[in-house]
């Protein structure tokens, strides 16, 4: 089973210094139809002014993980962690028993894009942990790069869930193939430019929900950059 959500389904926030689309219900954005996907939780494409960011607040146990698409955030938390995450970087922080963090976009004149994703842990209550990677282009061009994964294989950021995250970049006639479980649900995200999915055309924003497919098929690609998310249910 396919089920499309397009871009303009999302909800939407307007905050001034920040917007912000919602995959998933949000703060004030509730929708009893999307309230998540397995354990993915959030995943908010934030447009962040020059200068302006979040403040210092609490998260807990989750598994959080920051993809920067345009632009720069600096972080600092509450375990001594500070640097400035930028696009091909990936952020993971598991807040577990608690920690605190602010996110700044430290450009004085050009606007941060990212995207923040949630995922909610396997296991409650374990100590904070921070990691951050970096996967250049050449490795997400015209293929699938597993970049967050349960035990860290293939150098990939290491979560507290049976989850998988890969991210590509597909342009022209690349294409990228993976054979699915029906054992496991997949949710693809575009995070910009146009992609067909299972010959289901997607353009940026949009995205598709699998249950119960054999194969995952992408082709079509015009300066495409995707996340699929491998997930239990």
């Amino acid at each position: 089973m396919i089920s499309v959500r397009r871009a303009h389904e999302r909800g939407y926030a307007e905050h001034g210094w920040l917007k912000s689309y919602h995959s998933f219900s949000f703060a004030d954005y509730y929708d009893p139809q999307h309230m998540g996907f397995g354990p993915l939780r959030v995943i908010n494409d934030d447009w962040i002014a020059p200068g302006m960011g979040f403040g210092t607040h609490p998260h807990q146990n989750m598994e959080i993980i920051t993809y920067v698409l345009e632009g720069a955030i600096a972080h600092q938390d509450s375990m001594g962690n500070g640097s400035t995450i930028r696009p091909g970087n990936v952020q993971y922080m598991s807040a577990g028993t608690g920690v605190r963090h602010s996110e700044f976009n430290p450009s004085p004149s050009e606007h941060t894009r990212l995207l923040q994703i949630w995922i909610e842990p396997d296991v409650l209550g374990k100590a904070p942990r921070y990691n951050e990677k970096t996967f250049s282009a050449a490795e997400k061009n015209g293929q699938l790069r597993l970049v967050a994964s349960p035990d860290g294989e293939q150098d990939s950021v290491a979560i507290r869930q049976n989850a998988r995250l890969y991210i590509g970049l597909f342009d022209g006639d690349q294409q990228a193939d993976i054979r699915l479980s029906p054992q496991r649900l997949t949710y693809v995200h575009l995070a910009r430019g146009a992609l067909s999915v299972n010959g289901v055309p997607l353009q940026e924003g949009d995205a598709v929900k699998l249950q119960d497919e054999s194969s995952l098929h992408l082709s079509a690609g015009k300066q495409a950059e995707v996340l699929v998310f491998d997930l239990p249910y």
